[in-house]
């Protein structure tokens, strides 16, 4: 009951969809946070003493907004996922047990520090991130022990003593084990951030950080250890920012591979790129160039190239942000910067954009021969082989079949007909260019990692595609994959997401794209549910 392109046949899977499901979920926690992170950030610009206009007043709300609120925001989305609003409220009592307990451990140490070498208070997120969705899942599997055995009329009362008790009890356990746990972890990281930062190698976890983003691993890196520890160095720092926040968010590189494809790509890929850089840089929707790169892995070096200029720039001139800049968007960024520190920042974004693009046309240079040639041979072997499919000869194929397949109209014929090919190959040419109708079409959705950027994107663009065809009565919306319910007649993700959405609504119609912005499966999609239409 699916479509797949040939991208999804040959992705891996295993071990990197567990990591983006892991992903997704800390994904889950922190991303619906971002508005009170900008709020966050606001206060400490506006109100503490570096800040633009000082207000001891105003100052301080900063300190408990960090300390309190940000964390039990984060229990409660990470209780919610795992067990609705129930494990909610549960994981978020839990995790002010691991932030009470934090405190005094703290307090018990400074007790024997002299008083100008206090240690600072250790901002509970990681901690959050643990214990909520622990909590929550704990309560959970209670609830099951009970399930159906409550009489009648007693199910409020079972209900609301059991999650107090058993937040009360998880409290306990934050406060003690967990909480000691936490502090050791966050002293591990910080000073194995710091020893990074002292000598200098923190550009290297470019090689990491690229490469994680192009195959949608990144958020396990970003939400799950920098953010956390990029909010702690901001709220001791003199400064109020942090370089972490700076270690995946930067645009430069994104941007420079999408111009690279400008001026010397091929094809659709070529036509495309513009309208992906804007898309990219000012909206922030850094999926948008992923496919770019995996169309030819060589180019995530030239990524990694402009990744670690970006961070050495930002090292060497102190560039920070107050707060993690969510979408990448480079308005975000500047929106976030720390301190004035404005000429690092943009200086950053501007060189590593100018590596990326330097190393991709190079290695576009290079291979622009070999690739029109395989291009060419693609697009001669799609012909003979739709024509097969199709059984029959036609004067539109024969027509192609003279071109010698090196123009670039010719070679984004090709791609596109590769593409269909395989799709058709895959489901037996079914109707609507491939799609096999296993049920009516009513509710379409997009649906990427997040939930936001990217597949937003995606469902405005069929969105459109449907009023223009008069087909109004269609809902086109996006979620993250994590949310996918039955009620989806239609998923549309990127190829490299497929599986996992498989998974999450296996009744579902799956169509896979390789890029949001711009895919013929668009058309088929609006074919498909016109010609259910026309049959009722």
């Amino acid at each position: 009951m699916t479509t797949t392109s040939k991208d999804v046949t040959s992705s891996t899977g295993g071990a990197r969809v567990a990591v983006q499901r892991f992903g997704t979920f800390l994904s889950g926690m922190i991303m619906p946070l971002i508005p009170a992170l900008i709020a966050w950030g606001i206060f400490t610009a506006f109100f503490i003493e570096k800040g633009w206009t000082p207000n001891d007043q105003l100052a301080t709300i900063v300190g408990p907004f960090i300390h309190y609120l940000l964390p039990v925001l984060i229990a409660y989305l990470g209780g919610h996922l795992v067990y609705a609003v129930r494990g909610g409220v549960v994981g978020a009592i839990a995790t002010f047990g691991v932030i009470a307990g934090s405190d005094y451990l703290i307090a018990q140490v400074n007790l024997t520090l002299p008083a100008d070498n206090q240690l600072g208070e250790i901002n509970m997120f990681i901690g959050a991130m643990i214990m909520a969705p622990l909590a929550a899942w704990t309560m959970k599997q209670l609830d099951k022990l009970w399930d159906g055995k409550i009489k009648a009329g007693f199910e409020m009362l079972v209900n609301m003593f059991s999650a107090g008790i058993w937040g009360f009890v998880m409290a306990i356990v934050g406060f003690y084990p967990l909480a000691f746990l936490i502090n050791g972890l966050m002293n591990v990281l910080s000073t194995a951030v710091n020893f990074l930062v002292d000598t200098g190698l923190l550009p290297l976890t470019s090689i990491l950080i690229e490469p994680a983003k192009v195959l949608f691993l990144n958020n396990a890196i970003n939400h799950g250890v920098l953010t956390p520890l990029g909010i702690q160095q901001a709220a001791d720092s003199d400064t109020g920012g942090s370089i972490l926040f700076l270690l995946e968010a930067n645009p430069g590189p994104g941007v420079g591979l999408l111009l690279a494809f400008t001026f010397f790509g091929l094809g659709a890929a070529r036509a495309s790129a513009p309208g992906a850089a804007i898309i990219q840089f000012f909206g922030g929707i850094h999926e948008v160039y992923f496919p770019y790169a995996l169309m030819k892995p060589t180019l995530i070096l030239a990524l990694i190239g402009g990744g670690m200029t970006g961070v050495t720039t930002n090292l060497l001139l102190g560039g920070q942000l107050r707060a993690p800049a969510a979408p990448g968007s480079i308005l975000a960024v500047l929106a976030q910067v720390a301190d004035n520190r404005y000429f690092a920042v943009i200086l950053s974004v501007v060189l590593s954009a100018a590596v990326t693009f330097l190393i991709s046309a190079i290695i576009l240079r290079a291979s622009r021969k070999r690739d029109l040639l395989a291009e060419g041979d693609a697009f001669s072997a799609a012909i003979s082989k739709t024509s097969a499919n199709k059984g029959k000869s036609s004067a539109a194929l024969d027509a192609l079949r003279a071109s010698d397949g090196r123009d670039r109209e010719a070679v984004r014929e090709a791609e596109e007909a590769v593409d269909r090919l395989e799709t058709e190959e895959e489901t037996g040419g079914a109707l609507g260019g491939g799609i096999v109708a296993t049920k009516q079409i009513q509710n379409v959705v997009f649906a990427c990692d997040a939930g936001m950027g990217s597949s937003a994107m995606g469902a405005s663009v069929l969105r459109n595609k449907f009023k223009k065809a008069g087909l109004a009565d269609v809902t086109v919306t996006n979620k993250a994959i994590a949310n996918l319910d039955p009620s989806a007649d239609l998923v549309i993700t990127q190829a490299q997401l497929t599986d996992r959405a498989r998974k999450q609504t296996p009744g579902s119609i799956h169509v896979s794209v390789d890029n949001f912005m711009n895919s013929p499966k668009y058309d088929e999609v609006v074919e498909l549910v016109r010609d259910q239409h026309d049959d009722k």
